[in-house]
């Protein structure tokens, strides 16, 4: 963390090649997500505007309020007021203490499940928390991320039914082997959630994942004196930039962990994430995350790679929509048409794209199956109603 700035400190000038248009909230938060932040140029930023609430808004909406706070904690009191100060003070030690307890299960869980003979790797959650940052309370999540295999399912649950979870996905659908988006656990009375990834549920990936592969690349993550297993460091880069896309890269905070992934002091393997990438083909998916990190957030790339992402000119086309999005907080929904083209244009190639497109359409999830979700209905005709429920879902979105 930077040294505290008084206001009469002289401004540096920013060496980065990122974005500086757009409105002072959005430049101040972007400074603030930036993995080398340049201290000087956030004093300034923050000197000359401002309309706190909604950079303490968009920081919210973004997920990355304890970010914020920990970059601002050491600016004099002339450029952060002191109720700002306080709110965030008082945000960072909730989230403090909400990673502790999620570290804390985390641990349970996995002992447990190796005690069941079960092999498990974290993602997302503490584990990414550490890798990008050094804290577990950096990030804001609110529930634990592992991968397991298919085939473990069933032990899994019975696993957390002993912890004492409840599934959210009917034990009649995992009897009739539906796929659901995750195998999400809640523990009643508490807001504990684990959610279970396997091969199956990665469905946004443009191909199968070979979950055999992901294991024996597997790697370990040092959480508050412990080794926990955990994807691969490539393999994080590309699982984080698949869930980004799938969501539109809608939120700051998806951005900023591919930004800091790669700017840690462990680097990952270039080849080998882009092996991982083609081996799912998510290989524009990975550049666009790659390209978004470097506009927005001053992320730095070996030469070769950097090249090779800003070749991709359907990438530019993208990255720069999304940047325009973000900035301006457009109100309405990404449209159906728009979202179908997105995903074709990820894929790379119209006839790859379009197949991308209609398994997605077509692979329900349990928002896709029955009314009371047990999930008891042939699978062809969740398949069938998911195209039509995604229609009236989107053009709702798209109408608020």
């Amino acid at each position: 963390m930077p040294g505290s700035v008084s206001k009469n400190s002289s401004l540096a000038q920013s060496a980065s090649t990122r974005i500086t248009s757009g409105p002072a909230e959005w430049l101040a938060l972007l400074e603030c997500a930036a993995p080398r932040v340049d201290i000087g140029r956030l004093a300034g930023l923050l000197e000359n505007f401002l309309n706190w609430p909604d950079l303490l808004r968009r920081a919210e909406n973004h997920c990355v309020v304890p970010i914020l706070a920990d970059r601002v904690r050491n600016l004099d009191d002339a450029f952060v007021p002191t109720e700002v100060r306080a709110t965030l003070r008082e945000s960072r030690r909730m989230q403090a203490i909400r990673a502790l307890q999620l570290t804390a299960e985390l641990f349970f869980v996995l002992e447990r499940f190796a005690e069941a003979g079960i092999e498990t790797l974290a993602t997302k959650g503490p584990a990414l928390s550490v890798r990008c940052y050094g804290d577990p309370g950096m990030r804001q999540y609110s529930d634990l991320d592992l991968v397991i295999r298919e085939a473990d399912i069933w032990r899994a649950t019975r696993t957390m039914l002993d912890l004492g979870y409840q599934p959210r996905v009917p034990l009649t659908a995992i009897d009739a082997k539906k796929i659901p988006g995750e195998y999400a656990f809640q523990k009643p009375g508490t807001h504990l959630l684990v959610e279970f990834h396997t091969e199956r549920t990665f469905r946004y990936h443009p191909r199968p994942l070979c979950i055999e592969k992901v294991f024996e690349r597997r790697a370990s993550v040092t959480i508050d004196g412990r080794d926990v297993p955990a994807l691969s460091l490539e393999d994080e880069l590309v699982l984080i930039c698949v869930h980004g896309a799938k969501h539109f890269w809608e939120r700051l905070m998806w951005i900023a962990d591919v930004a800091a992934l790669i700017s840690s002091g462990q680097p990952p393997d270039w080849d080998r994430a882009m092996a991982a990438a083609r081996e799912v083909g998510a290989e524009r998916i990975l550049r666009l995350g790659l390209r978004l990190a470097m506009d927005l957030l001053g992320a730095e790339l070996p030469a070769q790679v950097e090249a090779n992402v800003r070749s991709d000119h359907a990438v530019s086309k993208l990255a720069a929509q999304i940047e325009s999005r973000l900035a301006f907080h457009e109100p309405r929904g990404i449209g159906m048409l728009q979202r179908a083209a997105f995903r074709v244009r990820m894929r790379g190639g119209f006839l790859a794209g379009a197949a991308y497109l209609l398994r997605l359409s077509l692979s329900p999830t349990e928002e896709d199956w029955t009314p009371d979700k047990k999930g008891n209905r042939p699978a062809f005709l969740d398949a069938i109603n998911r195209p039509v429920r995604l229609a009236k879902k989107h053009r709702r979105r798209s109408n608020r």
